[in-house]
């Protein structure tokens, strides 16, 4: 008798309360899961603010990242992820880690982002689909409706060739690297200094 096997494939969660719990994900075109290395990169930089924090996943895919985050004690994630069938797994993956304290809102990044939330996030992760423009997209409409928590962190990964980001002066770069045909960078989003 043949073993089952993953649909597509698996993610694995690098640490924390979940650590090295494999979760299964969808193979679907645009879907491009953040490799391990890269992985434990980003969260060596976040180390010592993801207890507590709220995550925002604006590009859902496999949930690498934000099952990471979660894993580490993040107090809260949301996550938007166009394909139904993604968001499906996503909530599936929520359930098997009898996790309570995240959200998957199945639809477009952007036009959810027209909506301003109830309460900001201090952690955002921009890793969306290559050479579609969404990035510079997804940067901008966060910060039109005021997403971001002051002195948010926010991830952004792009193709390398990716042109620069339009970015306001308060956003600080911290961290820059690359992997491959990657480029990853975190940002903290300081505080606009109040007219005198």
């Amino acid at each position: 008798m043949a073993r089952n096997r993953p649909a597509s494939g698996q993610v694995r969660i690098i640490a924390g309360q979940w650590r090295s719990r494999r979760l299964p994900i969808h193979d679907l075109e645009g879907l491009r899961p953040t490799t391990d290395r890269v992985r434990e990169t980003l969260f060596n930089w976040l180390a010592s603010d993801l207890p507590g924090a709220r995550v925002l996943d604006c590009f859902g895919g496999s949930g690498a990242l934000c099952f990471e985050a979660l894993s580490r004690y993040a107090k809260y994630a949301k996550v938007f992820e166009l394909q139904a069938s993604a968001a499906k797994q996503l909530k599936q993956n929520l359930a098997t880690l009898k996790c309570d304290c995240a959200d998957v809102v199945q639809g477009d990044t952007l036009a959810q982002l027209k909506t301003p939330p109830t309460e900001g996030f201090d952690i955002i992760f921009i890793d969306p689909p290559f050479r579609k423009g969404l990035a510079q997209a997804c940067i901008d409409g966060l910060i039109a409706q005021c997403w971001l928590n002051d002195d948010a962190l926010v991830y952004v990964e792009t193709e390398s060739e990716h042109p620069p980001l339009r970015l306001p002066s308060n956003w600080i770069p911290l961290k820059e690297k690359k992997a491959g045909q990657v480029t990853f960078r975190l940002f903290q989003v300081e505080k606009p200094e109040e007219n005198q």
